[in-house]
């Protein structure tokens, strides 16, 4: 039996995370990957997720300039080709890399991979079904959990891999069919109908709930909704799907919209409803680790689970499931383990990005929720339309709104929908931090020019006193 200090299980963005940190802390690390290869190190996030989505994110606004905007740059162009086959490869390429790369920061740390299966066992080890085949058994004082999620459908809508897909198949795809509907219109759905729709596919996205982007800014979806509809993404909220059909080469999904039943026909369905943490088969019970009553494993500030030495990091300790969460948590559950924690997680003031086009961002309250939390707010709004940068760069659709206590000023939301805003919420973010007032953020020089401008600009909006608008 192998032992170390710390045993991580999964190598996403919590987890590799995590085992870097703590070996920089001079811990003995090992982390346990149920991918065989040296390239599943990274996760769904780099594999199968953030950086090939938004490889393919990046194809689709290149596509899309060149077939609507690039003889307004004065660049014309004749003849020219979408490949879908080609933007896929490509995103393959960037995620190789990045996960080549953390194959380099295991050896640069000394950090342990081990790839197999792994399980928690009495008395803190973790027994690993080797890829390679047999089994080993690890010791550790003290592990952590970063198994991660997988995506999820309805009874009646499982994966086929073929027709009815999750947005791992969605991103292998060599060729795209005529037709396609996305059940879900959270980021997931969103990001994957900006790129086919950018590469000639009918794109019909349908929600249950009333609005895009359930979790954002009403105002924010709303923007992002009208300028889904120019390019013409057909979009059904307040629709939730019922049933599905296979006949023949069509699908057929029947939906309940506000006027009844009624029939959609598509080549491919693509489920975006969202993602379920994998806990399953990982001996929890074995290690006294809890899960609450919505399925995550049960943690603290610190990430601490209901047994003693054992950490939760990533999509299995819960929302919000994104990989700069996990990444995050993975710091602080290393540094507590290492006995050197500074801060316990700040589970209000993450960042949500969406990356379509226009891009979205927010961090904090909603104006709703800091109405609904009992706060007397202040909002400030500035359109990305009287934002010199944003016209320059041919993007006048978008906004920021702050969303500010009335009493001292404090800096309670900021919410983005524009070019490159998911590049603008960090300063948001930081001041959040800091507990910023409006007040701070109007008087900071902002170099022009700039879109961070807006962001001064809804600052002053907020105080009402702006100047561009």
């Amino acid at each position: 039996m192998d032992s170390y200090d710390l045993v991580v299980v999964g190598a996403g963005p919590g987890g590799y995370v995590a085992a870097i940190r703590a070996a920089q802390l001079g811990l003995s690390v090992a982390c346990v990957e149920s991918e065989s290869r040296e390239g599943g190190l990274g996760g769904v996030c780099l594999n199968w997720g953030c950086i090939p989505a938004k490889a393919m994110l990046e194809s689709a606004s290149l596509a899309r300039q060149i077939k609507d905007d690039a003889s307004d740059f004065g660049v014309k162009i004749k003849d020219y080709e979408l490949d879908i086959a080609a933007a896929v490869h490509r995103s393959r390429q960037v995620s190789d890399r990045l996960t080549k790369g953390i194959k380099f920061l295991f050896d640069k740390n000394g950090v342990t991979p081990i790839f197999g299966r792994g399980r928690l066992a009495e008395g803190k080890q973790v027994e690993v079904e080797l890829k390679s085949g047999g089994s080993t058994r690890l010791s550790a004082s003290r592990i952590i959990i970063a198994t991660g999620s997988r995506p999820k459908t309805f009874p009646g809508f499982e994966f086929d891999g073929e027709r009815v897909i999750s947005s791992r198949e969605a991103l292998e795809l060599n060729g795209l069919p005529e037709d396609i509907a996305i059940v879900g219109a959270g980021s997931t759905g969103m990001e994957f109908a900006d790129v086919f729709n950018a590469f000639g596919a009918k794109v019909t996205i349908i929600e249950a709930l009333p609005q895009l982007l359930p979790n954002e800014d009403d105002e924010i979806a709303g923007v992002v909704g009208r300028s889904f509809k120019k390019r013409g993404i057909t979009i059904k909220t307040k629709t939730p799907v019922k049933s599905l059909e296979k006949d023949g080469r069509k699908l057929k999904l029947t939906v309940e919209g506000s006027s009844g039943e009624g029939m959609l026909e598509c080549d491919l369905l693509l489920m975006a409803v969202g993602r379920t943490p994998n806990v399953e088969d990982l001996g929890l019970e074995t290690a006294g680790v809890e899960l609450n009553d919505q399925g995550w494993i049960k943690i603290d500030e610190y990430n601490r689970t209901t047994a003693e030495g054992v950490y939760a990091v990533g999509d299995v300790a819960g929302p919000p499931m994104l990989a700069h969460k996990g990444s995050h948590e993975g710091l602080i559950a290393a540094e507590h383990a290492a006995g050197v924690a500074t801060h316990p997680m700040r589970r209000d003031n993450i960042p949500s990005c969406t990356y379509c086009h226009p891009e979205v961002a927010s961090v904090g309250r909603t104006e709703k929720q800091a109405r609904q939390d009992g706060y007397e707010v202040r909002v400030g709004k500035f359109p990305f339309s009287a934002n010199g940068r944003a016209l320059t760069a041919g993007s006048p659709d978008g906004m920021v709104k702050i969303v500010a206590d009335s009493k001292y000023g404090e800096v309670l939301g900021v919410h983005m929908v524009g070019h490159h805003v998911t590049e603008l919420v960090a300063e948001a973010g930081l001041g959040r931090s800091l507990e910023t007032t409006v007040d701070e953020l109007a008087s900071t020089v902002h170099a022009h020019p700039t879109l961070a401008e807006t962001l001064m600009e809804a600052a002053l909006a907020t105080l009402g006193r702006p100047i561009h608008i």
